[in-house]
């Protein structure tokens, strides 16, 4: 309503010290999912947590992607990555996401990319589960 971008927005931010002025843009939670598997408020509880962990320890570009109750699957920017694996940071994330039900916590060597959960879908699928955004003024 106020005609400012999104770039408007962080420098009005920024001049104004706000210490998310330059807060990289998240997704809704349900995008951490595989199409198709049901979203519990549980399952988002566990990917939220185990994302505050990471942020909590200075990761910028990372998310943590839910594959069945029992496999987390991490993602993070590549200069990232050798940060995620020194000790003893990488015990540390183990267990903690080891405490939040997941029996195995992997690594995406790939790093992080948004829509990597699209990748397993076929052209057809893209269409029935991808739609294309909408504007404000096309809503």
């Amino acid at each position: 309503e106020a005609g400012l971008s999104k770039a408007d927005v962080r420098e009005i931010s920024r001049h104004l010290d706000l210490p998310t002025w330059d807060k990289p843009a998240f997704a809704c939670l349900s995008s951490r999912f595989p199409y198709g598997v049901g979203i519990t408020r549980e399952n988002l509880v566990r990917v939220d947590a185990a994302e505050s962990f990471l942020r909590e320890r200075g990761f910028r570009f990372f998310r943590v992607r839910f594959h069945d109750t029992s496999t987390a699957r991490i993602e993070v920017g590549p200069q990232e990555l050798p940060r995620l694996v020194e000790e003893p940071l990488r015990q540390e994330l183990v267990a903690y996401l080891k405490s939040l039900g997941f029996t195995y916590v992997t690594v995406d060597l790939q790093g992080y990319r948004t829509g990597s959960m699209n990748e397993v879908l076929t052209k057809e699928a893209k269409a029935q589960y991808v739609q294309p955004e909408k504007t404000a003024k096309g809503s």
